[in-house]
């Protein structure tokens, strides 16, 4: 039994990793096209910037349904049926012919993204719990390298000018197979499976009161401005090294990929970094790094130390959001996945707010300029990290 028991989480971890990849990898294609779609259509910074905002503020909307649809039809169904409708988003939004198509297409795929990504991280806890270790950092690292196989296939079809329609409509095929594969090996029953008993829930929860609010009021600060960091390269690095730069098509969605790609490295040693010194300490030092790295890169600019700056600011907030999702939901007093379904909304603002200020502060002045909104955030997270745990004895 106790073997049948180890095949499963093993199957269910491959699962799980299967859809964060799908999940990375379909938006990323997206992304290298937008110079080409901002072209097209005939787009200022600022609309480009509205249009891509419709992307988070779906997310926003439809992120705290979240919840009661993982209770109602469990986090393996929403995960892996509910990327069927993120890839159909994403086609529809490369077939756009005006900005409204654009960002209606955008805005359906970021309310299906928000569902997804509460469900396939509250599968991903629940292998975790079964494993009895970290291992949510592995899980991101896959969503990562998903992003990067998804930039460099975006990259690749720029530069040999494939259509929008079969570039897309491939990518969807692909990954929809995948999502829908991995459905029948995640794990079955209830979504509290793993969890502990509680056997106060009602005193506990009295006594987490307001202190447990604010902590997650502030957890999804740190979240929020790890999303604005990911977003940076994702909305801007191609429009950036494009058009500020003179990059070459092929070349323009490298900053994205190096991003992800050392966000993929920091996720991968993540759990081992974390284990070692606490999620407080990994984060105000992956903060510094993001400080660093892009403010090197935007008071330098050139087209291979932005490339790097994007890749650093990408290893510094690897573990940032893992590391807020995973605090938020063991936190005390809350009920089961209340704390993620919050977390997991409160950062799609950061992701809402992100592309639309860049664009206007880009005609502004410069996207240069804009670009500055990163080393910020990291200052933010430098200020809040306080509200993660401590390494543990």
């Amino acid at each position: 039994m106790a073997g049948t028991t180890a095949v499963q989480d093993k199957r269910a971890r491959v699962a799980v990793a299967a859809v964060f990849l799908t999940n990375g990898a379909v938006f990323a294609n997206l992304l290298p096209r937008y110079p080409e779609i901002k072209d097209s259509l005939g787009l200022s910074n600022a609309a480009l910037g509205a249009a891509i905002a419709a992307f988070p503020l779906g997310a926003l909307l439809a992120g705290l349904t979240a919840s009661a649809l993982v209770g109602r039809f469990r986090s393996s169904r929403v995960a892996s049926f509910g990327m069927v409708a993120v890839a159909i988003g994403i086609l529809l939004a490369g077939l756009a012919p005006n900005v409204v198509l654009l960002a209606a297409a955008l805005f359906l795929a970021g309310a299906c993204d928000a569902v997804v990504d509460v469900a396939q991280n509250a599968h991903a806890l629940r292998v975790q719990r079964r494993y009895g270790r970290s291992i949510l950092n592995s899980f991101h690292a896959t969503w990562s390298a998903g992003s990067v196989l998804g930039g460099l296939m975006g990259s690749a079809a720029a530069g040999l000018a494939l259509p929008l329609p079969i570039h897309l409509g491939g990518s969807a095929v692909l990954f929809i197979a995948v999502a829908l594969g991995a459905y029948r090996f995640l794990l079955p029953g209830p979504e509290d499976s793993e969890r502990e008993p509680v056997a106060t829930p009602f005193r506990v929860r009295s006594r987490a009161g307001g202190k447990a609010l604010l902590v997650l009021l502030v957890l999804g600060v740190i979240a929020s401005a790890g999303a604005l960091i990911e977003d940076s390269g994702a909305s801007w690095g191609a429009v950036y090294l494009s058009d500020s730069l003179g990059a070459a098509a092929a070349v323009a969605g490298l900053g994205f990929v190096a991003l992800q790609a050392l966000e993929f490295l920091g996720r991968v040693i993540g759990d081992r970094v974390v284990d070692r010194f606490g999620q407080r300490a990994t984060a105000r030092g992956g903060a510094v790094i993001v400080v660093v790295g892009m403010g090197l890169a935007l008071a330098f600019p050139s087209i291979p130390l932005t490339i790097v700056g994007f890749g650093l600011a990408g290893f510094g907030v690897a573990t940032l959001i893992p590391a807020a999702m995973h605090a938020a939901d063991e936190l005390p007093g809350l009920p089961a996945g209340a704390g993620l379904t919050v977390v997991s909304w409160l950062l799609r603002i950061g992701f809402l707010v992100s592309p639309p200020v860049v664009g206007l502060v880009a005609d502004l002045t410069s996207l240069r300029v804009g670009l500055l909104v990163v080393p910020l955030a990291g200052l933010v997270v430098i200020a809040g990290a306080g509200a993660l745990p401590r390494r543990r004895p």
